[in-house]
């Protein structure tokens, strides 16, 4: 979705450095990437490369309904999509008027453009975040998530932060705890079941987002690393990335190069995770390597975001 020019976006304060709700992830070094064969080309999964990071701090899970709200009724920010006035919601989840229901997404026709549809009213202008308090805020853009962090003392983490926290200590596994998706017939994560995009069997109990805690969390205590919504990264998005920085040596907290202009709405933005719409007939990307972006002004339905910090 177009958003607004990035100089009409309101800054927020500074927030005192906040680790409430953060673990420490002790420094190492990982397999970052691919080592399954199962992602795709086009979004520069391979090769795996070893990465050394430093320690440093990440939210346990993702930035909830609540504390956003919390950050909106002390600054009076107004999300892209709010100000935008249309964001993007799942054709089976839309609440709203057909007056409303602007468009189809071009080629993705289960995306409709729906005016009214914010982090306040997820499916629409006749829904809102009530009852979904614990669930992750969507309707989000990269920049919004930015705002927020600055002001909550906190940054987004960089894409290498991301993949390491998600793996909890698994290295090289599919998913955040071993190869296999689900375990003892029991999923896991909220992703789609089914036959997608006009049926969900809601076997992991979930048609869109799911509490911020519904599933067990990972070796590093991270609830739904996969799955869920996805998570912005602070990392502009290069599908070369990996193969430019591939070596011999392990590289050392890696962060992809700011653009020149770096407050462009259209810089496309890694995004981590996977979402509840991921299925392997269409979206293999539920996985901890998996990488997928999206342009700093977008939002949508199934894109959240956490906040990590310096170790200190």
């Amino acid at each position: 979705m177009a958003r607004a020019a990035a100089d009409t976006v309101p800054s927020v304060p500074r927030g005192e450095r906040s680790t409430r709700g953060q673990v420490r992830i002790p420094g190492g070094t990982f397999w970052m990437g691919d080592s399954h064969g199962d992602g795709y080309a086009a979004d520069g999964e391979r090769p795996t490369h070893r990465v050394q990071l430093s320690p440093y701090l990440i939210d346990t899970k993702a930035v909830t309904n609540a504390q956003f709200a919390s950050f909106v009724k002390a600054t009076g920010y107004v999300t892209e999509a709010e100000r935008d006035g249309v964001s993007a919601v799942f054709h089976l989840a839309v609440d709203a008027a057909p007056a409303d229901i602007l468009r189809g997404a071009a080629g993705v026709p289960w995306w409709l453009a729906v005016r009214g549809a914010d982090w306040r009213h997820p499916a629409g202008p006749r829904s809102s975040v009530g009852d979904l308090q614990n669930h992750p805020v969507v309707h989000v853009s990269w920049r919004d998530a930015q705002a927020y962090a600055h002001w909550a003392g906190k940054r987004l983490p960089t894409e290498a932060e991301w993949e390491y926290a998600a793996r909890g200590g698994l290295d090289r596994a599919r998913f955040p705890w071993g190869d296999e998706l689900t375990h003892g017939g029991r999923w896991r994560c909220n992703i789609w079941q089914g036959d997608f995009p006009q049926r969900n069997t809601l076997d992991d109990g979930y048609l869109t987002t799911a509490p911020v805690t519904a599933f067990q969390p990972n070796g590093y205590g991270l609830h739904n690393t996969v799955g869920n919504v996805w998570e912005w990264c602070r990392d502009a998005f290069r599908a070369t990335e990996y193969a430019d920085r591939a070596g011999e040596d392990p590289v050392v907290d890696p962060v992809a190069a700011e653009p020149a202009e770096p407050d462009d709405s259209r810089v496309p933005r890694v995004m981590r995770g996977g979402s509840y719409l991921c299925h392997d007939s269409y979206c293999n990307r539920y996985r901890v390597a998996a990488r997928s972006s999206n342009t700093a002004e977008s939002s949508s339905g199934n894109i959240g975001f956490r906040c990590a910090n310096d170790a200190g």
